[in-house]
C-alpha cells in the first residue's frame, strides 16, 4: 500500500531547515526544563493514594466525583477503576499520615454531600514518603538513560557503524526532549504514565530511523556508484509512504484517546500525538541528513567520499576502499 508515488524531495539540499528547527526545539525545551522544571506527580514527590468505592448499583461517574470535590476546593487527580462497584482512585500531595487522614475525611464528606443517597467507603490508603518518591524518580531517569544507551549499542551493532547509531539516538533524544519540554512549559503532571509515553516515543522514533538506514545500507551494497547525496534522498523518498502510513495509524488511535479518552489519559495521549509527529519528522529530516553531514565534513569508514553539490545519478562519488567478502 502506498499513499503516493515516490516523491523527489531534496532532503539533503534542504537539510539545514529541519536541523535548525530541531535545534530551536531542543534549546527551548532544555531552557524550560532548566528554569521551570517538571510538575512531578506523587509517584516522584511523595503523596497519598486513596481508593474509595460506592455500593454496587450506584450511578456515580468520575465527572460527578471530580465536580463534587472541586466544589469544596479539593483539586486532586482522579482515576476511575473498572469493577462491580463504582470505584475511584484519588491522588493528593499530602505525604504524612495526618494530612492524608484529613484529606480522606474531607473527600468523604464532600462525596456524602454530593451523593446523599449512597455512601462511599475507603478501600485503600497508601502514603508515599518523599524519600521513596525521590528514589523512584532516580530509577526512572536511569531507566531512560539505559534505554537510550541500549538503543545506541543495538543500532551501532546492526549497521556496523557508530555514526549511524549516534545520528539515530540524537534524533530520538530530540523527540523525547521536545515532549518533556512541552510538559515542563505547560506544567502538566509528569507521572509514570508520561514516562511510559516517552519510552514509547523513543521506540517509534528509532524504528522509523532504522527503516531509512536499512534502505541506505541496501543501496550502499547494490548501487555502489551512486552519489551519497542522491542515495540518502532516494532512500528517504522510497520509504516515505511507509513512514506516513505507520504514523497515521498511531496518530488516529492517539488522537481518539486525546479527544474521547477522558482526563486520566489526556496527557498521555497528548505526549503520544506530539511525540509521534516529532519522531516521524526527525527520522526523515534529521537522522539521515546528520549522517551525510558527518560524511561530508569528516569522511567516513572504509574511505567513503561524498560531494557537496547535487550530482547526477550516474556520477561516482561514493567509493569504497575495500569490499567485504
Amino acid at each position: 500500500m502506498e499513499l503516493f508515488k515516490k516523491p523527489s524531495i531534496d532532503w539533503i539540499g534542504n537539510r539545514w531547515i529541519p536541523i535548525g528547527f530541531s535545534i530551536v526545539v531542543m534549546v527551548l525545551s532544555l531552557f524550560s526544563i532548566a528554569t521551570k522544571g517538571f510538575n512531578y506527580s506523587i509517584e516522584f514527590t511523595g503523596g497519598t493514594l486513596i481508593q474509595l468505592s460506592f455500593p454496587a448499583g450506584a450511578t456515580v461517574h468520575v465527572d460527578g466525583v471530580r465536580k463534587a470535590l472541586e466544589n469544596d476546593g479539593l483539586k486532586t487527580e482522579i482515576q476511575s477503576v473498572e469493577g462491580a462497584r463504582p470505584t475511584f482512585i484519588l491522588r493528593e500531595q499530602a505525604s504524612d499520615d495526618a494530612a492524608a487522614t484529613k484529606f480522606a475525611n474531607d473527600a468523604l464528606a464532600s462525596l456524602k454531600k454530593a451523593f446523599p443517597a449512597t455512601e462511599a467507603t475507603i478501600d485503600r490508603k497508601d502514603v508515599i514518603g518523599p524519600v521513596v518518591g525521590k528514589d523512584l524518580r532516580g530509577r526512572t531517569v536511569w531507566a531512560i538513560v539505559l534505554s537510550l544507551f541500549g538503543i545506541l549499542i543495538y543500532v551501532a551493532y546492526r549497521f556496523d557503524n557508530p555514526i549511524w547509531s549516534i545520528a539515530g539516538v540524537v534524533a530520538l533524544f530530540h523527540d523525547v526532549i521536545g515532549v518533556a519540554g512541552l510538559f515542563s512549559a505547560l506544567q502538566l503532571p509528569m507521572d509514570l504514565l508520561i514516562v511510559t509515553a516517552l519510552l514509547t516515543i523513543a521506540g517509534y522514533s528509532i524504528s522509523d530511523s532504522i527503516v531509512v538506514f536499512d534502505r541506505m545500507r541496501e543501496k550502499l551494497r547494490n548501487e555502489r556508484g551512486m552519489d551519497l547525496r542522491l542515495l540518502i534522498d532516494s532512500s528517504i523518498n522510497e520509504t516515505l509512504s511507509r513512514t506516513v502510513i505507520t504514523v497515521l495509524t498511531v496518530q488516529i488511535v492517539s488522537m481518539t484517546i486525546l479527544f474521547f479518552g477522558g482526563p486520566v489519559l489526556h496527557n498521555f495521549a497528548l505526549a503520544m500525538v506530539v511525540g509521534n509527529l516529532l519522531g516521524t519528522y526527525s527520522s526523515i529530516a534529521v537522522a539521515a541528513p546528520l549522517v551525510y553531514e558527518y560524511r561530508l565534513r569528516f569522511g567516513g569508514k572504509r574511505g567513503m567520499h561524498v560531494s557537496s553539490e547535487p550530482a547526477a545519478p550516474s556520477s561516482i562519488a561514493v567509493k569504497e576502499g575495500r569490499r567485504r567478502r
